[in-house]
């Protein structure tokens, strides 16, 4: 992860800066196909921004000491920037204020409680996770759906550490098998870490665990350099399962009132589609695997 708080808000600003045409952003395009920078000048976000071009240029050096939050919202808004973006952008303002209370590491477990939440969850894939994509319980049915990850070396199946879905994205090749959308899936999952680091840049597990997945991963590497930040809230993901086929899920992520920093995360199937049908499919297999598990630990 980079340590350079400088040079993370440059690289952000930078890249946002880029991305923009003055004709996206409603100027005349001065010079023409002559103009020697990609996107915006520094001089037109400070126009849109409504702060002066040295005060812009000192931000975009990496510094955001004492910005306030009209002039983080005008450059947001100049920038364009989406509701993870802008959220990010501000982590990165508050990061570099005063210093405050650090923010407590994410959770490694979960309350028996919120098992038995889970297990109570009997029709749908259920799980928990938190900020840094390690595994913290599931249902038997999420369980039997993701499987291929719970059993990877390389998600952490052989290790004491929680599996974790992004590992298993960057590292486990049998990752494109399993989700039919895997690029689209490896740069989401890049770009929310990144939207983690910049809330919790002191979190030495997810330090870590950038640093891991950049040594191991060029793809690792090329995502995490695009500055991409994105949240995880609902919409649909495709799975390949080897017991079952393919599957077509909705999901909703939900943050967990009584633990902030966990989010539960719920598959559904459309009523009357093979999905539907798979996942009932996956559910018997489930219930089979259970007993027999629990066969062969009744005494002889």
């Amino acid at each position: 992860m980079d340590t350079d708080h400088r040079t993370q808000v440059r690289d952000f600003l930078a890249s946002r800066r880029e991305r923009i045409t003055p004709e996206q952003a409603g100027l005349p395009a001065y010079g023409g196909g002559n103009r020697r920078v990609k996107g915006l000048r520094r001089e037109e976000v400070a126009l849109l921004a409504g702060v002066s071009i040295d005060y812009y240029v000192r931000m975009e050096r990496g510094n955001l000491a004492g910005a306030s939050d009209s002039v983080i919202d005008g450059v947001a808004t100049a920038l364009q920037l989406d509701d993870a973006e802008r959220e990010h952008l501000y982590s990165l303002a508050r990061a570099a204020g005063p210093a405050t209370r650090r923010a407590r590491p994410a959770a490694t477990t979960i309350r028996p409680v919120i098992q038995q939440v889970l297990d109570a969850v009997t029709a749908a894939p259920a799980w928990v996770r938190n900020a840094r994509h390690d595994i913290l319980g599931m249902n038997s049915l999420a369980g039997a759906l993701y499987s291929p990850v719970l059993n990877s070396a390389a998600a952490g199946a052989t290790s004491k550490r929680a599996p974790n879905t992004t590992r298993f994205l960057y590292l486990d090749p049998s990752a494109r098998e399993f989700f039919i959308d895997f690029d689209r899936m490896a740069m989401d999952a890049a770009a929310m870490l990144r939207l983690e680091a910049g809330r919790n840049p002191h979190d030495k597990d997810l330090i870590t665990l950038v640093g891991e997945l950049s040594t191991q991963s060029e793809l690792f590497r090329q995502h995490w350099a695009s500055q991409n930040v994105k949240f995880h809230r609902s919409g649909r993901k495709r799975l390949r399962h080897p017991a079952v086929g393919e599957l077509d899920l909705n999901f909703e992520a939900m943050q967990l009132p009584s633990e902030p920093a966990l989010q539960l995360n719920i598959y559904t199937a459309d009523p009357g589609t093979a999905t539907a049908d798979g996942l009932a499919l996956l559910a018997s297999w489930a219930a089979t695997c259970t007993d027999e598990a629990a066969q062969a630990d009744l005494p002889s």
